[in-house]
């Protein structure tokens, strides 16, 4: 795989080797959830990259453990608690733990975006053709009621439909199921589930499947493409280990970089990993959608924290995206 390294990275790295030694852990925790959007960080994981930059910053055998979750609760609680070094998950949750914990020793901010990937809300019933048409006998799949990205899109969308005060009215609705067991109970008609708001793969074999047909997208709610997932880590852990911090930012280049040079050989590795059924085809078409976009570079995370704060869901706004994020990212162009 291919370095690449940003002009801020490298101004990172300069500091860190000029910073005298630190004591540095021996193990770093992570945690990455389900879906083609994590696919950089099962780049990192299948190629040993956070431990390969950890040997050449000096820091010997460094181990790294890599959980898997379905949801974002599960992820803040490992976080807060010092069980978990490095989160993933939606914009919500970043912009939550971020107000939750500002100016506190665990203060959370983000290392980087994942991608910008669309979410699209498919439905099962052929008359639904949007949100007003949803009803009482609907039930619509998020990973997590009321804290997920799709929870937060649907309540974005509901106040864009009906008004401000009105934005918890599809929440009724909702019911928490991983995105993969959504996918089963939708195709299967089980358990009593008509709708997912779907990430990829998800929401490509659902339209594949008629008469499954999405009625909206986050790109829609948000106005253009817009970041999807991210990754992020408390002040404590940056602060104390900065050594770690930097091999693990810069196996996140690096592993970004590998998906965008030969998206052939990502696909690969995400078939062999997740041990998906859709064919290596199937997987590079959705790679190559021009809506999906592979980088670091958060865009219209904004939108969504004016939201939250306009809502009563945060009490701290940020100023601008680069208030969410450590240094690593300052200075990239394009952020919003």
């Amino acid at each position: 795989m291919t370095k690449t390294y940003s002009r801020s990275w490298l101004l990172l790295l300069g500091l860190l080797l000029a910073g005298g030694a630190r004591a540095e852990p021996q193990e770093i925790r992570a945690a990455q959830q389900y879906g083609l959007s994590y696919l950089a960080l099962m780049l990192m994981e299948d190629g040993q990259l956070v431990e390969k930059h950890a040997q050449a910053l000096g820091l010997g055998d460094l181990k790294v453990t890599w959980a898997k979750l379905g949801g974002p609760q599960a992820m803040n609680d490992a976080l807060l608690s010092g069980s978990l070094d490095f989160g993933t998950g939606g914009v919500p949750s970043l912009i939550t733990l971020w107000s939750k914990t500002k100016g506190t020793a665990t203060a959370v901010k983000g290392v980087g975006a994942l991608n910008d990937m669309p979410n699209e809300l498919i439905v099962s019933r052929p008359e639904v053709k949007s949100i007003k048409d949803l009803g009482p006998q609907d039930k619509i799949a998020v990973t997590s009621v009321k804290i997920s990205t799709q929870a937060l899109l649907i309540e974005m969308a509901a106040a864009k439909e009906w008004g401000d005060d009105q934005y918890e009215k599809l929440d009724p609705l909702t019911v928490s199921l991983s995105h993969p067991d959504a996918l089963t109970a939708l195709l299967s008609k089980s358990g009593a589930i008509t709708g997912h708001f779907a990430s990829p793969p998800f929401s490509y074999q659902e339209k594949a499947k008629p008469p499954l047909h999405s009625i909206l997208s986050s790109y829609q709610i948000l106005g253009g493409p817009a970041t999807f997932n991210v990754v992020w880590s408390t002040s404590r852990f940056h602060d104390q280990n900065p050594k770690a911090y930097a091999a693990f930012v810069a196996a996140f280049e690096e592993a970004n970089a590998a998906v965008n040079k030969d998206k052939r050989a990502a696909a690969e590795a995400y078939r062999r990993m997740s041990r998906t059924t859709e064919t290596l085809d199937e997987l590079l078409k959705m790679m190559n959608d021009p809506a999906i976009v592979f980088t670091l570079t958060p865009h219209r995370i904004l939108k969504t924290a004016e939201f939250m704060h306009r809502t009563g869901r945060i009490k701290n706004r940020p100023a601008g995206w680069e208030d969410l994020f450590f240094d690593n990212l300052k200075g990239r162009e394009g952020g919003s």
